[in-house]
């Protein structure tokens, strides 16, 4: 999923230039901003459990839903950072996000008119490269908006945490009325919603040249705790790709209806906007939250490898909120620590980049495994957990002081 990011990553003091949050200005910024976060992650709510179903629906061999569910973590690494990277140089990120959205929706309705596997793919791949983009230059902006009018982005952001929910709910209902194979067109209606919701973004000031092009991004890739930051994090976030892509279509086999299946995997959702809510109030070290929840990623995947009964299942759910949540807290704080505040949007992409590599090979990985060993695949997720928080752990000194100085940012920066 998404993969989801937390308030926790903007807590920015804003500058004596900003608009006040109760200015009309900076409300209908924050209103439109949450109206896309809603139908970009009620998209993924949508996609991310049903789209493996509609592909086994449709005759995709687990295999092949192994390969084809990759293709969006492939892109994070290849095609993903030059659109970001353009839309960053061309400081047109409002622009970007209209582009993306509208060819997104085109994208997954191509996919629909496809049935044969290697047909599927192709059009997945297209559709990928200017859908997955979508959420870094969607946090782009949105830091962008933060800086510039002083709004909180917590509350803004967990509107797309509970579209996630609505749309896996509403898409678990209509599975059983409509049939699995109908799936797509669902999909590409909210996808075609996002796309006329992106028209209403407002636009963003330009940057000042010498605050666009103070810093070299790749100062990051030089530096061993940002290294081990995205690293860890990666791995412990890549090992819920085997319950992405193979969860509902187990479950459905186990003989549970979809809307069972969406509200199992709402649960999740819901201790992960429990933790993204309280982690202000959190005192542990950044590092060892992430330790953490990797470690209770381990617990839930070993658990999850046994086939538990629906009553388990629901618990093991609402580890989601540790595995997930509570490692995306500690890594945006990492972060936060250790990414100069103007390179921010840099730290973003190489995360995501990162992520893409690992999660990408997962995913591949999870395809052949599951076909030869179903549910034993989650002991192959348990190891990448515990991987990352060996990592983490070792690096916990490291990371307990900023290894990269802050510049300072202007006051027009944000706009």
């Amino acid at each position: 999923m998404t993969m989801i990011s937390t308030e926790s990553q903007l807590n920015l003091m804003p500058s004596e230039s900003q608009i006040p949050i109760a200015s009309p200005i900076a409300g209908r910024f924050a209103a439109r901003l949450a109206c896309f976060y809603g139908t970009l992650f009620g998209l993924s709510g949508m996609q991310l459990p049903f789209f493996p179903v509609w592909l086994r629906a449709i005759g995709i061999d687990p295999s092949w839903i192994g390969i084809i569910s990759a293709v969006p973590a492939v892109t994070r690494f290849t095609t993903l950072p030059m659109v970001t990277s353009l839309a960053e140089r061309r400081q047109a990120l409002r622009g970007a996000l209209i582009l993306t959205s509208v060819l997104s929706a085109l994208g997954f309705a191509l996919v629909g008119l496809r049935h044969e596997a290697i047909a599927v793919f192709l059009a997945y791949v297209v559709t990928a490269c200017v859908w997955t983009p979508m959420v870094p230059l969607t946090d782009a902006y949105a830091l962008r908006g933060v800086v510039r009018y002083g709004i909180n982005y917590g509350p803004v952001r967990l509107w797309g945490s509970a579209a996630f929910v609505v749309g896996a709910l509403a898409c678990g209902l209509l599975i059983d009325i409509i049939g699995p194979r109908r799936l797509i067109w669902i999909i590409v209606a909210m996808a075609a919603t996002g796309a006329l919701a992106s028209v209403a973004l407002k636009p963003l000031e330009a940057l000042p040249p010498v605050a666009a092009t103070s810093q070299r991004g790749d100062r990051l890739l030089r530096n061993a705790a940002f290294l081990v930051i995205i690293t860890a994090s990666a791995l412990i976030q890549g090992s819920h790709a085997a319950y992405y892509i193979f969860s509902a279509i187990n479950w459905r086999a186990q003989g549970l209806d979809g809307l069972t299946i969406a509200s199992l995997w709402a649960l999740g959702v819901i201790a992960e906007i429990v933790v993204f809510a309280t982690s202000p109030r959190y005192t542990l070290a950044p590092s060892t939250l992430v330790v953490i929840g990797a470690l209770s990623a381990v617990v839930r995947w070993c658990v999850t490898a046994q086939d538990p009964q629906l009553a388990w299942l629901a618990v093991v759910q609402l580890g989601h909120g540790l595995s997930f949540g509570l490692t995306q807290v500690g890594t945006m704080e990492l972060l936060v620590r250790h990414v100069p505040p103007h390179m921010t949007a840099r730290g973003q992409g190489y995360l995501t980049a990162c992520s893409g590599i690992i999660g990408s090979c997962a995913s591949i990985l999870c395809g052949a495994i599951y076909a030869r060993y179903g549910q034993g695949v989650y002991y192959l997720m348990a190891v990448m957990a515990g991987s990352g928080a060996l990592m983490m752990w070792l690096a916990r000194h490291r990371l307990a002081h900023p290894s990269l100085e802050p510049q300072p940012q202007s006051a027009a920066s944000g706009g």
